[in-house]
């Protein structure tokens, strides 16, 4: 298998100077669906939910070089930047797998009704609320659930602190944040975002191309990511009760507690829940999507703030105490984070630091320590990687012995010659190609 047997001294290969073209990135599992490139080519792409249950951009027409290559440049699946190595190397604290970090805590949301709505501790809901409130921000961009598709998510631009609690919970399956974000950026006002990993760099990549992001884009606030499922996977919860996703008027996937129950109620009046343990215990139905499983970064070291769940009893067997790790990674977060704590908006269970969160987030230190070797599989197996810069795969590769990296390396060389890591052409469901 070359290098990747008995070394970890190289980063990614950078990209063939031809841009991939939108089908050869959805193709090769490498898009998200975030959206950008509907964002950045207009009217040329569509976002459509495929068979799968993915939202997947499709070209109405052939795009010329110069927007692929735009596309490719901010692609999350296509480039996948870390921190600068300047605030690395100024942060307070900088550890290999989990960057760099001003300050780590437990800590939760004042408001016992944000906790009580929230995923976790409503950590994040809180942030957005205090940042519309004092005007540090005009608005919000998150996710919240469609009002007329309960189960799928959509791209809501919120004004104050009301309407961000209408996005409060964690949201599993597609979401298409960034689909109108030179819409986002023609407002012209200042504002936050509340997203993904990947959506925040997405946007990190933009911003050397437009000087609007950094003029605007005041915060970058993320959640820890446990990987994007497909729509199916909610689909299935519906099978189990017997139910079409037209019948819904609530799918709450997790929140009212903490994790509190997956709660679907229907147009009739009828209410059906089980639990988050439930809505998870089967792992080969999961379906996370491909590029989940190559992401070098889903613990948002390229935001201000990263939030993550903090399940103190071991995981989210039972009702755990509402809490989140709040792991801030900028000055500008830092000083939003005591900005909050000041006014009463967060409090503080106890410092903590990096044994504690990687013990509590311990899928994540396993997955940073095995993407290295994954990308050089699929290297070997002929498949294009994303380019990645400054997130210290190798060095978290090291972390692992040289047969794990081995083991890793070829089930994901085995497993791109299967097209287990790619994905079919994206159709739109109910066309000629795709499911009614």
């Amino acid at each position: 298998m070359g290098p990747i047997e008995t070394r970890c001294s190289q980063d990614t290969a950078p990209l063939a100077a031809d841009p991939l073209s939108l089908g050869e990135i959805v193709e090769n599992g490498l898009c998200i669906g975030c959206g950008l490139c509907r964002s950045t080519a207009g009217r040329d792409v569509e976002m459509v939910m495929t068979p799968e249950g993915r939202e997947r951009p499709v070209a109405r027409k052939a795009l010329d070089k110069p927007t692929l290559a735009k596309i490719n440049a901010v692609c999350p699946g296509t480039r996948i930047a870390g921190p600068p190595p300047a605030q690395i190397s100024e942060a307070a604290l900088a550890e290999t797998v989990w960057g760099p970090v001003e300050r780590l805590v437990l800590g939760r949301a004042a408001d016992p009704m944000v906790r009580f709505v929230g995923s976790g501790g409503g950590t994040l809901t809180a942030l957005g609320q205090f940042l519309v409130n004092s005007g540090r921000v005009k608005f919000v961009l998150h996710v919240a659930a469609s009002r007329s598709m309960p189960m799928r998510t959509e791209r809501r631009l919120s004004f104050d602190a009301a309407s961000v609690v209408e996005g409060a919970g964690s949201r599993y399956g597609p979401a298409a944040t960034l689909v109108d974000f030179n819409d986002v950026l023609d407002r012209g006002e200042p504002f936050a975002l509340i997203a993904k990993p990947c959506d925040i760099t997405a946007v990190r990549n933009l911003a050397p191309l437009d000087p609007r992001v950094d003029e605007h884009m005041r915060y970058a606030l993320a959640f820890v990511c446990g990987g994007a499922s497909d729509l199916t996977k909610s689909e299935q919860v519906l099978q189990r009760f017997g139910l079409s996703e037209d019948e819904l008027a609530l799918f709450r996937y997790r929140g009212h507690g903490n994790p509190g129950l997956n709660r679907i109620e229907t147009k009739d009046g009828h209410a059906f829940e089980i639990s988050y343990r439930q809505l998870w215990e089967d792992e080969d139905k999961w379906m996370i999507q491909p590029r989940c499983k190559i992401c070098p970064d889903a613990i948002g070291q390229v935001a201000d703030i990263a939030v993550s769940d903090a399940w103190l009893n071991g995981g989210p067997a039972v009702e755990d105490e509402p809490l989140n790790a709040i792991i801030v990674r900028t000055e500008r977060g830092r000083a939003l984070f005591d900005a909050t704590v000041e006014a009463g908006v967060l409090e503080i269970k106890r410092e903590s630091g990096i044994a504690e969160i990687s013990e509590l987030q311990s899928h994540q230190v396993r997955k940073r320590r095995a993407v290295w070797a994954r990308l050089k599989g699929m290297e070997i197996a002929g498949k294009p990687v994303p380019f990645v810069t400054d997130l210290a795969l190798r060095d978290c590769a090291a972390e692992n012995s040289p047969a794990a990296n081995l083991a890793e390396g070829r089930g994901a060389r085995d497993r791109a010659h299967r097209g287990r890591l790619g994905e079919s052409p994206a159709v739109p469901r109910g066309s000629v190609l795709g499911d009614p």
